[in-house]
């Protein structure tokens, strides 16, 4: 069985979802950061990153890195049909995307949340926090050029970047996706739908 170490609306959010959507059983560890529990010895053993989410597979091995696993979790399970073949111009492009959004978005994310994280003297952070806001929306309105009809990123295919942008735009005000993304916001409300997703999407939003 899969160990899932995660929190409440983090980034485990995607790979507890990439779980439940490839029929896969799995365990649950909460680690809250609100109380710093990934700064534990024990839990740094697991991930030395002291991040969320760790995935421990079957065999014991640790992964790490939200997109890596969510890779994995679709690679590991064809049946699912989670991302394109390998080697595809399909799968070239869904990897593009999703890292886009591990390297840009989610980066971009914790420059608004621990500005403080990124400047030496906190009478910058404002300075950071501000700039990433206008970052993350940019970053956005540029997948919403790529986008299509839709429901997804490839028109019907749910794929793990489907399951990424999920998580990802709804740390977004609401108000500003729908208005500036009509598109990204359309893929997210028809994912909340998903019989798989919607219980995930209970369980960290309601």
């Amino acid at each position: 069985m899969y160990r899932l170490y995660g929190w409440k609306t983090t980034g485990s959010l995607a790979s507890e979802a990439a779980l439940e959507e490839a029929g896969e059983k799995y365990e649950v560890i909460p680690i809250n950061i609100r109380e710093g529990e990934q700064n534990t010895d024990e839990y740094g053993l697991i991930n030395p990153t002291r991040q969320v989410p760790s995935l421990q597979l079957p065999d014991g091995s640790v992964m790490t890195e939200g997109a890596a696993i969510l890779l994995h979790i679709a690679d590991s399970h064809p049946e699912s049909k989670l991302a394109p073949l390998p080697g595809t111009s399909e799968r070239a492009q869904h990897d593009r995307w999703l890292f886009f959004f591990a390297v840009n978005v989610y980066e971009g994310e914790l420059r608004k949340i621990i500005p403080q994280n990124y400047v030496d003297s906190e009478a910058c952070a404002e300075a950071v926090k501000t700039a990433a806001y206008r970052y993350v929306e940019n970053q956005y309105r540029i997948f919403e050029g790529y986008l299509k009809d839709g429901p997804y990123t490839f028109g019907d295919p749910f794929t793990v970047l489907d399951i990424y942008v999920w998580m990802l735009a709804q740390w977004m005000p609401p108000e500003w996706l729908e208005e500036e993304c009509p598109k990204i916001n359309r893929l997210v409300e028809t994912a909340k739908l998903r019989p798989k997703i919607a219980p995930v999407q209970k369980r960290h939003f309601d």
